[in-house]
């Protein structure tokens, strides 16, 4: 079996008229309009955090 030549194979091109844009993507589409995108700390990192915070606030009293 011969190989084939780049040259040979036709590439995908997108024809615009003007004034259209270009194709969206719709799987990206959807997934932002259902509200996907960065996640919120969970609930134990949360706690932790404030515990720490309230641990320094305490720890910067005593110094004083």
């Amino acid at each position: 079996m011969a190989k084939q030549s780049n040259k040979a194979r036709q590439k995908l091109v997108f024809k615009l008229e003007p004034g259209q844009t270009k194709p969206r993507n719709l799987v990206a589409a959807n997934a932002k309009q259902s509200g996907a995108g960065s996640h919120k700390k969970p609930p134990a990192a949360l706690r932790r955090a404030e515990k720490q915070a309230l641990k320094k606030l305490h720890a910067d009293e005593d110094k004083v």
